[in-house]
């Protein structure tokens, strides 16, 4: 079974989006600002609307563009978004004012690791999405869970890389990248194993993992 196949032909059965989300995707082409890929992005957008939750957290803005995706396809839905990068946090507040969504989705600037007490006072939120800095995702996973409502999800985006994480770490080149793979395996096995959460990582786009609280006591 040929996986880029599959993955063109999965792409082209994806209906076109507007303008501006489109306008959007090629500015992070330009730019290298790593956005959801548009099968992540569908098979996201779709756990929302079978969980139709009512507070969104996204620790990782960027662009604005997967906040914007979720309050359309929720537009009940109150989105809260933390954004570190100054250039990218401006492009998202234009990009969220442009797009009409300043009245649902809240905009956040800072360090997702430092901006906790301001998020605090938003929540409880029934869906958190975490897809910021790789390297810190246990602490982000840490910090935010105890905001997440009683019948929430979180999703973490990346968690296999490009694939790298089923690979040799010792022939993963650069270092850099080496080291950030290996972080990445030691919070997918950290998840796997925590004892409130049970975890699904799903191949799709470039790894999610969809954790829920235990119904289950262990």
């Amino acid at each position: 079974m040929n996986h880029e196949k599959i993955v063109s032909y999965l792409d082209s059965l994806i209906l076109p989006r507007d303008e501006a989300v489109t306008k959007m995707e090629k500015l992070a082409e330009k730019e290298n600002v790593p956005i959801m890929d548009l099968i992540g992005m569908e098979t996201l957008l779709q756990l929302l609307r079978l969980s139709s939750p009512k507070r969104i957290l996204e620790i990782g803005a960027a662009i604005g563009y997967s906040s914007i995706r979720m309050a359309t396809a929720l537009p009940d839905a109150k989105v809260v978004t933390i954004e570190r990068d100054e250039i990218r946090y401006e492009q998202a507040v234009k990009h969220i004012k442009e797009t009409g969504h300043s009245e649902n989705i809240q905009l956040v600037f800072g360090d997702a690791l430092e901006v906790f007490e301001h998020i605090e006072k938003e929540g409880p939120y029934d869906f958190i999405f975490i897809d910021a800095a790789k390297g810190q995702y246990e602490k982000f996973f840490t910090m935010y869970e105890p905001l997440l409502a009683e019948n929430g999800v979180i999703i973490t985006d990346n968690v296999l890389f490009k694939g790298l994480v089923a690979e040799a770490h010792e022939t993963v080149e650069p270092k850099r990248i080496r080291n950030l793979v290996k972080k990445i395996d030691h919070f997918n096995q950290w998840l796997m194993n925590h004892p409130d959460y049970v975890t699904t990582i799903m191949p799709v786009g470039d790894g999610i993992a969809i954790s829920k609280r235990r119904g289950e006591k262990r």
